[in-house]
């Protein structure tokens, strides 16, 4: 990812760019910490266990949340990404006043391929500044499930999670908040070799 201009936006900055067309619905762009950044295309394996992943979560949440593809959160006020699912509290206009905040938000997940050293830094960084308690990376590189938990300021500028844990594709994980209800991880990697190609 390559940020495409080095001012800083703040995010009604960066909607102000949007509504006068400055950038089409096809552009796949991002807001994170003021820069405009481009989003990686999506390799097929990214794409088929993103859509797994959405048709299990729905089945076991149904209702009782708003499970979010690829749609914007605000994170800040010079941050708003796209998180490939977010789970957030149901909320009566359906979020139709405001993208979800923190407060709103219940877990983060990213699927990364060619993205996974941002999200494993620059992502988790800006998610565990924001008081994001559960974030998510299913790390199609290395073929597992890493869960992070519980925010953490290491130092003055520095943002990281107090727990770290890894799952293999085979395992069951707990989705949080919900102490009886669990993710069949079999059911979401794609049923095939698919760690990613750094050629």
């Amino acid at each position: 990812m390559v940020p495409t201009t080095h001012k800083k936006f703040t995010v009604e900055e960066y909607h102000r760019l949007v509504d006068l067309g400055f950038f089409t619905e096809n552009d796949k762009i991002e807001l994170i910490r003021g820069e405009i950044i481009e989003m990686s295309p999506k390799r097929t394996p990214h794409s088929v266990c993103n859509s797994l992943l959405w048709r299990e979560l729905y089945d076991s949440l149904g209702r009782d949340v708003v499970i979010r593809i690829q749609e914007p959160i605000i994170i800040s006020s010079t941050s708003e990404p796209e998180p490939d699912i977010v789970i957030a509290k149901k909320k009566d206009d359906d979020y139709l006043s405001s993208h979800p905040v923190p407060e709103d938000i219940i877990l983060i997940i990213e699927i990364s391929d060619s993205t996974l050293n941002f999200d494993q830094k620059i992502k988790l960084s800006l998610y565990a500044e924001a008081g994001i308690n559960n974030y998510w990376i299913f790390n199609l590189v290395n073929n597992n499930l890493e869960v992070y938990q519980t925010p953490l300021q290491s130092n003055v500028d520095r943002y990281n999670y107090r727990s770290k844990n890894i799952f293999l594709p085979d395992e069951i994980v707990s989705i949080p908040t919900f102490d009886n209800l669990s993710l069949n991880l079999s059911k979401v990697f794609p049923k095939m070799n698919f760690g990613f190609d750094k050629s």
